[in-house]
């Protein structure tokens, strides 16, 4: 038995609160279990330098953990494991977003970890894509875009291996003592786009990866089927600033 009670295959309870706040193009509030992070979107009608006069657009990501959302206080500052893990959200991010479409625009997806039990870097993502695909629906709305640059639906889960069982969807308490940790992000349509695993304590075989695939997969599906009934209804078009 989990510590929660959920089965091996059982994602925790997840919720996407669109507009959570109402000064960002887009804004959502993801909760997995007790895993809280505050994503927004927001739009700059510029590019970075490098990237001008190229007729793209870009698409970034910044991620931190805010004092209060541990036990211990996290202390104000971009760590290196912050950077690693806002590298891999606008990674995840850029690879179901069309630049073209987007122009010569940079969208920065911030997320800001209010609680943290596991699994904060793949809630990030998840998160992110709603937060994301709100400001480009924005965009759409007010006629700056004719069409919706994000090609397809993007999430990610954790699974893992606790006491030589392949769990789904792993909080603190598993996270912490597992065996193997690993973090899955997949489109909607199933394609892999990173693939992050390590054996902390006991190597694991091919069977064991097959197992921990498929259960990121079928959890992957559940939320990408949650992140398309959250943004079923468009956002409400702002006024121009």
């Amino acid at each position: 038995m989990r510590p929660d009670g959920r089965a091996n295959d059982e994602l925790r309870p997840v919720s996407f609160q669109r507009d959570f706040t109402k000064m960002a193009d887009g804004s959502v509030l993801v909760t997995f279990g007790e895993t809280q992070v505050l994503c927004t979107a927001s739009i700059d009608d510029d590019v970075p330098r490098w990237m001008r006069d190229t007729g793209k657009g870009w698409v970034t990501a910044e991620y931190n953990m805010l004092p209060g959302s541990s036990p211990e206080r996290i202390r104000r500052r971009t760590s290196g494991r912050d950077q690693e893990i806002q590298r891999l959200i606008g990674r995840s991010l850029r690879a179901v977003c069309d630049m073209t479409l987007l122009g010569e625009r940079q969208i920065t997806v911030d997320c800001d970890v209010l609680q943290a039990d596991g699994g904060t870097r793949t809630a990030s993502i998840c998160g992110g894509y709603v937060a994301l695909h709100d400001a480009l629906s924005r965009l759409v709305l007010s006629g700056a875009l004719a069409t919706h640059p994000l090609t397809e639906s993007l999430a990610a889960i954790s699974v893992g291996v606790i006491d030589g069982e392949c769990r789904l969807d792993l909080p603190y308490v598993e996270d912490a003592g597992a065996e193997v940790d690993m973090n899955i992000v997949m489109t909607g349509s199933g394609g892999f786009v990173e693939v992050q695993g390590t054996a902390e304590g006991a190597v694991f075989d091919r069977s064991q990866l097959n197992t921990l695939l498929d259960l990121a997969a079928a959890g992957i599906k559940t939320i990408t089927t949650l992140q398309a009934e959250a943004v079923t209804t468009p956002p409400e078009l702002r006024p121009a600033r």
